[in-house]
Parts: C-alpha cells; sequence; structure tokens
C-alpha cells in the first residue's frame, strides 16, 4: 500500500509481521549469497523465524530505534534496507541493506539507501548515518563510496558470524 519509486519496476516499501511467508521465501533463495555478510541467513530459515525477524523490526519501529523496508522488482521481495539502529536522542544511525544477485547493479540499494539518508537527516533531524560492513565486503563499500560515506576506522575482530570473529568497517556521513 506505501510504496516509494526507486526506478522502473522497482519501489520500496515497509516489511512487516504479516509478511513473514515472503519474507522466509526471498531468504531462502538468497540465502547463499547473503551467508558470507549477513546473520539473519542463518536464523531466518522458515516462516516463524521470518516472523520474529520481522517482529523485531517491527518493535524497534514502535519504540522509534529502527525499520525495515523491502526493495521490490516486478512486484517481487528481491531484498532490503534497514536502520539498523536509530537513535533520535543522539541523532545517530545507521543503515544496512541486501540484494539478490539478479538484480544488482540497477543501483536499487543506492536509491533505497539515498531515501533513507534523506529522511533521516532532513526529516529526523540526524547528524550522523552510519555504514558498516566486512572489509572483504567490496559491493558494501562501493555503495557506501556511491553514497558519500567516509571511512573512518575499523573495528578489529568485532562481528561473530558463521563461527569466526570478523573486523568491521565504520563509514559515516555527518550532516
Amino acid at each position: 500500500m506505501f510504496s516509494r519509486a526507486l526506478g522502473e519496476d522497482a519501489e520500496l516499501r515497509p516489511l512487516e509481521p504479516w509478511q513473514a511467508a515472503e519474507f522466509a521465501a526471498h531468504v531462502h533463495r538468497v540465502r547463499d549469497a547473503l551467508k558470507p555478510w549477513i546473520p539473519f541467513a542463518y536464523t531466518v530459515v522458515d516462516e516463524e523465524s521470518a516472523r520474529a525477524h520481522l517482529q523485531v523490526y517491527a518493535d524497534r519501529q514502535a519504540a522509534d530505534a529502527g525499520r525495515i523496508f523491502g526493495v521490490y522488482v516486478a512486484g517481487v521481495l528481491r531484498g532490503g534496507v534497514i536502520y539498523r539502529a536509530f537513535d533520535a536522542a543522539q541523532r545517530v544511525c545507521e543503515i544496512g541493506v541486501w540484494l539478490e544477485p539478479e538484480v544488482r547493479g540497477r543501483g536499487l540499494i543506492t536509491r533505497a539507501c539515498r531515501v533513507l539518508i534523506d529522511w533521516a537527516v532532513d526529516v529526523r533531524g540526524m547528524v550522523r548515518v552510519e555504514w558498516r560492513c566486512d572489509p572483504r565486503n567490496e559491493a558494501s563499500i562501493a555503495v557506501a563510496r556511491r553514497l558519500g560515506f567516509t571511512l573512518e576506522g575499523t573495528h578489529r575482530k568485532a562481528f561473530h558470524l558463521a563461527g569466526e570473529h570478523r573486523d568491521v568497517q565504520v563509514w559515516a556521513i555527518v550532516a
């Protein structure tokens, strides 16, 4: 019902717990591509776990602390963008992303992130928007650069995924 155009046949829409079956099917399709970078690729394994994951973001939205959106292409959920953290008091938020390989290279994530960044800064008064990623995730780094983020540093062994402690780069835009 509520959407934002991202270009030809693509749009950004809220993702909510009632869409758990659709989200579970999406994660199932893209799981192998997400596993190197995204924790929910391991935890969203069926409709129940998908609903629980989406409920976390519904609760964060209700607390003004985060939100999840789907990127749809031709009406099919193909990726997403999130406010992983949204601290209105400190005026700092963090954006996270994922996208199915088949629809990469169209600028969808860049445009979707621009929507989130503009809203956070222009409407909510955020003074800092962060982007965090594994230094090996070249696609994520490329998006951060295209959006104008500045690499501020690397937190060594700050993230645990798939049995490994990983470094995390911190990128940011300041208003």
